[in-house]
Formats: structure tokens, C-alpha cells, sequence
């Protein structure tokens, strides 16, 4: 369907008032639709003949909006350019009353000019940093205290625990993520594999390779590299969830009807990754060795039976239990961040990107933060 033109709902006529003055007398309509066309019509006239003075009547006019009053300001500017003197007459009450709202005589004398807004110096955005980082510390010291708590009466009353919540995150954090965590250990256990093999296979000791493999998986690579993983899709999941719910106005809701947001939302997700984020590095050193077994196999004329002894030999419980607690702790940390960005959340959705992206990105780094220090405990403990 061919898209019809508004019928035109305003006219005008450039008279002679009997002194020499030019008179604009306009009638009908001035809002949106006729702004445009208005202004387009009436400056060619005065441009083909400037005007000394130019008085505009405006006792015929219908209706004036804030697109009218434009068409005013428009008018006046273009006389002024041609040196010329701008008055309005026959202003009915209606219009009067429109035109006192937008101030035009006050624009008259000192039109609105929009300025840039200055961008804060050096000082004032550290300031602003600064007390961002005061903030964000005082309400993550709250948060964890809420969480403790949290966690301290569902251990005194089990039946507190939203059980059906906790295997819905298990599920979520564990089973979705077991292909993409097996692929990517596989992969870097390969790697690891055919990069040592260049090495010692100058000297012989081929079989060692499974001895790389296997150390380094289950002391560092595994729970860092299922972290990481789990980090990008359950840590930013949570943020962005409760983020959501926060703008939603989800979360004050269930404050109003008595349930604790924090109790209700976050104890399931922590419970649940706490879980499953340990036995998902189990099966990614369990994926990285079958990794460095196919390079051993196929490139290195190792048997199965001496690459998976040599593994066994190398390893001992408590190499695969250090990990596991690594692994353990790191979950703690991405649940209890991801929470915590997304109570974080205010505004609107933009918030919420910011969150989440926020929430992985802060895993991230206090997952390797905390990776140093664990790995200078070991070194120190003699292990």
C-alpha cells in the first residue's frame, strides 16, 4: 500500500499592514507534520524580499505545539540573518500559554546553546574510581557475610535447601559442561604431549611424557582449565540470572514476600558448583592423559600398557587431591562472584552486559591469583 500524504492543515499569507510593514498572518495547525513544510515555504518569500520588520499574526492559529514554537524560533533567526526585526501580534490565550511554557521571549534574549559537557580530569576520575572500589569492597564484605550465613542455617536446617535448584545448577554447571571441558583437555593434553615428545625424545626418555602430562594436569592445568571454562558459562549465567531478576524487580519481590534473595538465589548455585566443578577436573585429567596416550601411541612407539603405568607410577593421591581442592575452591569463588555481579546490577539492561562480563573477568584473575598462592603453599609445604 502506497504510503498517503498528511492533508495539509495550515496556510499563510505575506500582507502589506497599510504601513510598509510586512504582516505573516497564519492560520490552522503548527505541530509536527507541518513544521517542516511550514518553514520550507515561508523563508523562500522573505529570502526573495528581506524584510525591515516582520510582524506574524497569530490570532487565526488552531493548535501550537513545541514543534510550532520551533517554527517561531525558526522564523525569527532567519529575519535576524537578514537584518531584519522579528514581533508577534494577535496572540490568542491558548497560544500565549504554550509559548510562556517554552519561554520564547527568554529564548529571544539568550537563545539555548547546547555545550559539550567537559570530560573530568585525572583527579576526578581517580576520585570516582576510588570511591567505586570503596563501594564495591564494603558491599562484597556484606555479600559474604550474607552468604556465610546463608550457608550456616541451611547446614542446621537441610530442609531449607531448594534440593530440586541444586541438581537443576548441577546439570547447568557439570553435565552441559563436560563436552566442551573433555574436548578442550583432550586438545591440551595432546599438546602438551607432542610439545614435550620434541624435547625428550633427543635423550631417550620418551616414556616421561606421561609423567608431564599427568603432573601437570592434575597439580595446575585441570582445575584451571575447567575453572576458566566453567567461569565463561555457569559464572557469567549467574550474573547475568540474578542481574535480570534485579532489574525485573524479581529480587525485591521476593524480599517483599519474606524469602531471603540470598538464601533463595545463591546458596543452590554455590552448593551445586561446589560439587561438580571437582569431579569435572577429574574427568578432565582423565581426558588430557587419554590425549597424551594418543600422542604416545602413535608418535612416540610407546605401548598403552607402559604410558598408563608410567602415569600411575608418576602420580600419587596426593597430586590428584590437591587438585581436587584447588578445583573445590575455585568453584566457590566463580559461584559466589557471579552472585555477587548480579546483585550488583543497576539500570537497565546495559547493567547487566557490564555485570556479567564483569563477573567472568574477576574469576578469571582471582582464580589465577589464588593459583600463585596455592602454588607457593605447595612449594613451601614440600610437596
Amino acid at each position: 500500500m502506497a504510503r498517503t500524504k498528511p492533508p495539509k492543515t495550515w496556510t499563510y499569507r505575506l500582507l502589506d499592514d497599510g504601513e510598509g510593514i510586512p504582516v505573516l498572518h497564519l492560520t490552522g495547525v503548527m505541530d509536527a507534520y507541518s513544521a517542516g513544510p511550514m518553514i520550507r515555504e515561508i523563508e523562500k518569500p522573505l529570502r526573495d524580499r528581506p524584510p525591515a520588520q516582520l510582524h506574524v499574526d497569530l490570532g487565526r492559529v488552531e493548535y501550537l505545539d513545541d514543534f510550532g514554537v520551533l517554527v517561531l524560533i525558526e522564523l525569527r533567526r532567519i529575519v535576524a540573518e537578514l537584518g531584519g526585526r522579528f514581533a508577534l501580534i494577535n496572540i490568542n490565550p491558548k497560544t500565549r500559554e504554550m509559548l510562556d511554557i517554552w519561554d520564547f521571549e527568554g529564548l529571544a534574549k539568550k537563545p539555548y546553546v547546547l555545550k559539550k559537557k567537559p570530560s573530568p580530569n585525572v583527579i576526578l576520575r581517580l576520585g570516582d574510581g576510588t570511591l567505586r572500589v570503596l563501594f564495591d569492597l564494603k558491599y562484597l564484605v556484606s555479600f559474604i557475610g550474607s552468604v556465610c550465613l546463608s550457608l550456616i542455617y541451611v547446614f542446621i536446617h537441610p530442609k531449607a535447601l531448594r534440593v530440586n535448584d541444586v541438581f537443576s545448577y548441577m546439570q547447568k554447571v557439570g553435565v552441559d559442561a563436560l563436552p566442551i571441558v573433555g574436548l578442550i583437555s583432550f586438545l591440551l593434553g595432546l599438546i602438551m604431549a607432542f610439545m614435550s615428545s620434541v624435547q625428550l625424545e633427543q635423550f631417550g626418555a620418551n616414556i616421561y611424557v606421561a609423567s608431564l602430562v599427568s603432573l601437570a594436569m592434575t597439580r595446575e592445568l585441570g582445575p584451571i582449565m575447567t575453572a576458566i571454562i566453567v567461569a565463561g558459562r555457569s559464572g557469567s549465567s549467574f550474573a547475568a540470572e540474578i542481574g535480570t531478576m534485579k532489574i525485573s524487580e524479581e529480587v525485591d519481590a521476593l524480599f517483599t514476600m519474606g524469602f531471603d534473595p540470598t538464601r533463595f538465589l545463591v546458596t543452590p548455585k554455590i552448593i551445586a558448583t561446589v560439587i561438580v566443578v571437582p569431579l569435572l577436573t577429574i574427568f578432565s585429567d582423565l581426558f588430557a592423559i587419554a590425549g597424551g596416550l594418543i600422542v604416545g601411541i602413535l608418535m612416540l612407539d610407546l605401548t598403552a600398557n607402559a604410558y598408563l603405568t608410567q602415569t600411575v607410577n608418576s602420580l600419587a593421591f596426593f597430586d590428584v587431591f590437591w587438585g581436587f581442592i584447588k578445583s573445590a575452591v575455585f568453584a566457590f569463588l566463580i559461584a559466589w562472584i557471579g552472585c555477587l555481579r548480579g546483585f550488583q546490577v543497576r539500570g537497565g539492561a546495559a547493567s547487566v552486559g557490564e555485570k556479567t562480563t564483569s563477573a567472568v573477568v574477576t574469576s578469571i584473575f582471582m582464580i589465577i591469583l589464588l593459583d600463585s598462592i596455592f602454588a607457593v603453599i605447595l612449594r613451601y609445604w614440600g610437596g
